[in-house]
């Protein structure tokens, strides 16, 4: 396993099975009674799968932690592992996400109280997380961004001008000098300023507002080919206009720190790797909150083929899953829940959500729920969290009339 890093305090203390008692659980039974958001839960078995559908927490992003604000494509909103994480662990307790992505449940065990273990097979998602798990501070970010010789760039790919002004491609290239000096991508502990600023910064590289790196763009969470770059400014009359980008690196990171850092909490370990194969001790999670690529929905390369980039990872190197068919895609959730079935201590829970993909008319909890059979795993039901579901069948994929009804859908196995 490469690009690891683990926080001051380990996340497996030598007394760290003294919390592996089994504690019986009500949790299907308070979700089954659950309004606090006015509604009662829906409840029906389809398939013989038990379904529970509400309203379970909020949709305002606004809500939740700043430090979250990274854009990532096809990620849950913090309140999801919020939900789990309150009411199936206490502080202390170690919650992981082999799916690691921009860090949504590391960054919200961490918040907490609990210890933070995060996977995923692009380190790019190690290059987000991490940051913003190890404290900062604005002063110590306006003195890094203060250090950089922001002339000693040079334009290396000229077809990056369909996105960038040439002096902001210019700063952006002796950005990237001052990080392989400070923060070189196979460092497991490089200095936290210039981790900060490279996060940062991979998060200002496109989108469609001045305040990113780019002329207007795509949404920040999906970055477009240049050709496709080159067609929107030639449709819309667009030219990469100059940007200062130490001012709109200090200014996001302002944002972000609004609600203050995280200070170090209980401790995290992040690591790359396969979610299949996650380098830990049997029995010592307490319980993971994780969401797998969704079959051939999400082409997660070529998304991030900018921040890769700018980041020095080679992306066609990585063996990031896209899979095609249902029948491989549930092959790949069999391997990742078997090895979940060895990581999860006794009592512990496992919450694997699956969203909607293909306007409803592809159901992958039902292939969750297949995948985990056979395996120590108590099923306990399928959770689906909606804001938008006026009748039943809008819930369980059912002639739904529609797209789909904005949920997510999570299967909740109680290790045996």
């Amino acid at each position: 396993m490469g690009y690891a890093r683990e926080g001051e305090t380990p996340l497996f203390p030598p007394s760290f099975q003294s919390s592996l008692a089994d504690t019986p659980t009500a949790f299907m039974a308070d979700i089954a009674q659950f309004r606090a958001f006015g509604r009662e839960t829906a409840r029906e078995t389809v398939a013989g799968i038990p379904y529970y559908a509400n309203a379970f927490w909020t949709a305002k992003q606004r809500q939740a932690h700043a430090l979250h604000e990274v854009s990532y494509r096809a990620c849950f909103k913090p309140q999801l592992p919020q939900f789990f994480i309150d009411r199936l662990t206490k502080p202390g307790d170690t919650v992981c996400d082999p799916f690691m992505g921009r860090g949504t449940t590391a960054i919200e065990a961490a918040r907490l109280q609990r210890r933070a273990f995060g996977n995923d097979i692009n380190p790019l998602s190690l290059l987000l997380t991490r940051p913003r798990l190890t404290p900062i501070s604005l002063t110590d970010i306006e003195a890094g961004l203060g250090e950089v010789d922001w002339q000693a760039g040079e334009i290396t790919r000229d077809d990056l001008l369909a996105f960038y002004h040439p002096s902001t491609l210019k700063q952006l290239e002796a950005l990237k000098i001052w990080l392989g000096g400070r923060a070189p991508l196979a460092d497991v502990s490089p200095e936290p300023v210039a981790d900060w600023i490279r996060m940062v910064a991979i998060n200002r590289l496109s989108g469609h507002s001045p305040g990113f790196f780019s002329v207007r763009s795509m949404p920040p969470n999906q970055a477009v080919s240049v050709a496709t770059q080159q067609k929107l400014n030639a449709k819309h009359g667009l030219t990469p206009p100059p940007r200062d980008v130490a001012e709109l690196i200090y200014k996001k990171s302002k944002a972000l720190l609004r609600d203050g850092c995280l200070g170090g909490g209980m401790g995290f370990r992040l690591q790359t790797g396969d979610a299949g194969g996650v380098d830990l001790p049997a029995g010592s999670i307490d319980l993971t909150i994780t969401s797998p690529p969704f079959l051939d929905v999400v082409d997660y390369a070529a998304d991030n083929w900018l921040r890769c980039w700018f980041a020095g990872i080679d992306v066609d190197s990585i063996a990031i899953a896209r899979h095609k068919n249902e029948a491989d895609w549930a092959a790949m959730v069999r391997r990742v829940l078997a090895d979940q079935a060895r990581l999860v201590r006794v009592g512990g829970h496992v919450a694997f959500e699956v969203g909607e993909v293909r306007g409803g008319t592809v159901l992958l909890e039902r292939l969750v729920w297949q995948a985990a059979a056979g395996l120590p795993f108590d099923r306990l039901g399928v959770i689906v969290n909606t804001q938008d579901f006026t009748k039943t069948a809008h819930c369980w994929g059912v002639a739904n009339g529609h797209k789909g009804t904005n949920s997510n859908r999570i299967v909740l196995l109680r290790r045996e």
